[in-house]
């Protein structure tokens, strides 16, 4: 019993400690908020958020930054797959933070809060706290609980009911998937992408906390939060004044251009294969096995992950995953299995099926499968007829 008792007294002071070495942040500190442009790669392409303390008496100049994720740990893209991405608060110094903007030309905006001295030392204890190596790792979900979401959380967290997020700034709540649209061009591999492994979940509209995901949003938020009563943005400024950063796609590299390539070359191979009465056993070999591929891979994210923004992903009745096996299948056999003609009925329902999901709203889907649906259908249905003949 008093070994328990010594450990405990032993770790209360290291703790206590470890709180009194903390700095106490004297009159002329501040504590801002710095939102960072969008980049021009998919990581970088929703911008950034973090938390800037500085005090001119004590030298302390430092960025705490939630967004900081390693690539070379463990199971790194394991843990992505799975849904169970680690992230870390990091800690710099804020010339070494600023410097990568300024090189990568994005504009820096801050926005100092107005904060009692005791309030700005609570909260830097907390961030130095949180700072600590048993501490600074967080479960990262992308729409919900990231670098900029957790800004409104810490805040709530620290200053309680104090603190009024008003969400009249937002002319009409958007869905998730909206959200996320707003910051990636429709035509790009990474917007029909996040399309294709996003389900149905994410077409629910986003409530006025959770639009701040996106630090555009997290920004536009803080200058409509009170403390008290009153703003808390005392001010605003730009640290770094640069032009927001345009997409410029090279059109023979993005998906319209080789879907429609994709969609051309079918059509013609078919009408040929009509035409000469045989089929191209690679071309729908092809088909089937990406079809099912792409459908087993959201299967598995769907129920075999923690993902919050992939189940009931839709985009499974066009990628049905049995096409997988049916592409071994139909490669090995020169003549058409007696059951093939009810299984190209079936997925020709599924892709009816998916234009119904499509226009009633249950899901939204990227414009740019249209010619992915026009493909499958033309050949399912030739090979429908083919195999009567």
């Amino acid at each position: 019993m008093r070994h328990w008792i010594f450990f405990w007294v032993l770790l209360l002071s290291f703790a206590h400690q470890a709180i009194s070495q903390i700095p106490q942040l004297t009159n002329k500190s501040l504590i801002s908020v710095l939102t960072c442009a969008k980049g021009d790669d998919l990581i970088t392409s929703f911008g950034h958020t973090a938390i800037r303390v500085q005090d001119s008496t004590l030298g302390i100049d430092v960025v705490y930054n939630y967004g900081t994720f390693d690539f070379n740990r463990p199971n790194f893209y394991l843990n992505f797959v799975k849904g169970r991405l680690i992230y870390s608060l990091s800690r710099s110094r804020f010339d070494r933070f600023l410097f990568a903007y300024e090189m990568e030309r994005r504009w820096v905006k801050e926005q100092i809060l107005d904060l009692e001295l005791l309030e700005k030392n609570k909260l830097f204890a907390f961030l130095e706290n949180n700072y600590l190596p048993q501490n600074r790792d967080y479960l990262y979900d992308p729409l919900l609980n990231n670098c900029s979401s957790m800004i409104g959380d810490i805040l709530k967290q620290q200053f309680g009911d104090a603190i009024v997020f008003d969400g009249s700034y937002l002319d009409k709540q958007y869905t998730f998937r909206e959200l996320v649209r707003q910051n990636l061009a429709t035509n790009s591999w990474s917007s029909f992408g996040i399309d294709v492994a996003f389900g149905s979940v994410v077409d629910r509209k986003a409530t006025v906390k959770e639009h701040t995901f996106l630090p555009f949003y997290a920004m536009q938020q803080l200058t409509h939060t009170t403390k008290n009563g009153k703003p808390l943005v005392q001010r605003e400024r730009t640290i770094l004044d640069y032009d927001e950063f345009d997409i410029n796609s090279f059109f023979p590299l993005s998906p319209l251009f080789w879907f429609s390539l994709l969609f051309l070359f079918t059509a013609t191979i078919t009408y040929l294969d009509h035409k000469h009465g045989s089929r191209s056993r690679w071309l729908d070999f092809s088909l089937f096995f990406v079809t099912g591929f792409i459908g087993i891979v959201l299967a598995l994210i769907w129920f075999g992950a923690d993902h919050t923004s992939t189940p009931k992903n839709f985009n499974m009745l066009w990628a049905f995953p049995f096409n997988f096996a049916i592409a071994f299948i139909y490669i090995f056999q020169s003549k058409l299995p007696n059951w093939f003609s009810k299984y190209l009925k079936v997925v020709l329902g599924l892709i009816g099926l998916t234009i119904l999901v499509w226009i009633f709203n249950i899901q939204s889907f990227s414009p740019l499968l249209i010619l992915i649906l026009l493909t499958l259908a033309i050949r399912y249905v030739f090979l429908l007829k083919f195999s009567k003949v």
